[in-house]
């Protein structure tokens, strides 16, 4: 086994995180990321450890092009990160039909695809790991009722992933990060920023790191016996404001 793990949306942010701690920890990372300037940047600095695809996960062709080769360049498929998300907010009244499809058909239906794609190599095996990026957004947020119903989605199809592949040996479990420092975080007005610091329960944001360790817990061989649940690395913010 070469423990061969695809991460989608790994040139950046949260992405790259989970990339760069799985090749710390020898995990062979196979990263899909349309930004080619950034994968193809990934790529050269992680040479030998990592294999970089230009693939848009809200392309069918895409997908199944890449699987229909997959065995002939890798011996295996440990696991699979589907990190990749897109946002358009807006409140509903203003949300356009082509602003709520585009993020349904990146969050989920990309998902959805990769997962039936992977789960075909990992049944075929007897063995395999996903873990779905989700978000402690699928609890609700204004302005953001595409991606809440996205989230929500990838939390749905996790637990029925996980009834349908665990007698295949396929574990599947989500991870719902919350208010986490990105560069897309920093690009909110500071004002509000500080506003959704202090509504931590620990008055601070995560960091891509604090993801990524979770992502490698439920890929490690020590959780064997989880699958269909979601982990939230959210600062305690769903279960309320504290104190």
């Amino acid at each position: 086994m070469n423990r061969n793990v695809i991460v989608t949306g790994a040139a950046k942010g949260i992405g790259r995180a989970i990339a760069e701690r799985l090749i710390n920890e020898s995990y062979h990372v196979i990263a899909f990321d349309k930004d080619q300037e950034g994968g193809s940047a990934l790529q050269k600095e992680f040479y030998g450890k990592l294999d970089y695809f230009n693939i848009d996960i809200g392309i069918e062709t895409d997908i199944r092009n890449f699987f229909e080769k997959f065995n002939d360049k890798y011996s295996d498929l440990y696991g699979l990160v589907n990190n990749a998300g897109i946002i358009r907010d807006n409140l509903i009244w203003k949300m356009s039909l082509i602003e709520f499809d585009t993020v349904l058909s990146i969050n989920l239906r990309g998902t959805w695809m990769l997962c039936r794609e992977a789960s075909i190599v990992m049944k075929s095996q007897n063995y395999g790991k996903i873990v779905n990026i989700a978000s402690r957004a699928w609890l609700g947020n204004i302005g953001q009722s595409n991606y809440s119903a996205s989230k929500a989605g990838v939390i749905g199809l996790t637990r029925v992933l996980a009834l349908e592949l665990g007698k295949y040996n396929v574990l599947v479990n989500a991870v719902a990060p919350g208010l986490i420092d990105t560069p897309l975080t920093r690009q909110l007005d500071k004002e509000v920023l500080t506003k959704l610091i202090q509504s931590q329960p620990t008055r601070s944001m995560g960091k891509p790191e604090d993801v990524a360790n979770a992502v490698s817990f439920l890929l490690s061989p020590g959780t064997n016996f989880i699958t269909g649940q979601t982990i939230y690395i959210d600062g305690g913010k769903s279960i309320g404001a504290g104190l």
